[in-house]
C-alpha cells in the first residue's frame, strides 16, 4: 500500500511541475499570467500602440515611463493589464491600463481603461 501511495504522490508532482513549467509558455484560460521575456516586449508594444491610437482621436497624450507589472488573462479575447507610470506632458502619474483586444473584430476589437492615482474617474474608449 505504501508503494501506491509513493507511485501516486509520484506522479501528482510530475503533473504539477509540467503545469508550473508550461505556464510560462501559453496562458492560463481565464486566469492571469505574468509576462516576461517576448510575451512582455509584445504587450509593451501593444501598451505603446494603443496609446498611440487614443491620443490620435478625442483622447488624452500618454507616453508609458516605467511599466512595473503586464499581466494577461484569456477572457473571449486578451485583456492586458499594466501597472504603469504614465507622462501626459505636464505631470506623471502612477496608473492601472487595461487593454482588451479582441483582434477578430473588424469594429470595436480593442478598448483601452485608464485609472490614475488621484483622479476620480475612468477614461474608457473603444476602436
Amino acid at each position: 500500500m505504501n508503494g501506491m501511495k509513493m507511485l501516486t504522490l509520484l506522479g501528482l508532482m510530475v503533473v504539477g511541475s509540467g503545469a508550473l513549467a508550461s505556464a510560462d509558455e501559453a496562458p492560463i484560460v481565464g486566469g492571469h499570467t505574468q509576462l516576461s521575456g517576448e510575451r512582455k516586449e509584445q504587450a509593451l508594444t501593444l501598451l505603446d500602440t494603443t496609446l498611440s491610437q487614443l491620443a490620435t482621436g478625442d483622447g488624452p497624450t500618454y507616453k508609458a515611463v516605467n511599466v512595473t507589472t503586464v499581466t494577461s488573462q484569456v477572457v473571449a479575447g486578451t485583456l492586458y493589464t499594466y501597472q504603469v507610470e504614465l507622462d501626459n506632458g505636464s505631470d506623471k502619474k502612477d496608473c492601472t491600463v487595461k487593454i482588451w483586444t479582441q483582434p477578430w473584430l473588424k469594429e470595436n476589437g480593442t478598448n483601452i481603461k485608464i485609472k490614475c492615482e488621484g483622479d476620480e474617474g475612468e477614461l474608457d474608449r473603444t476602436w
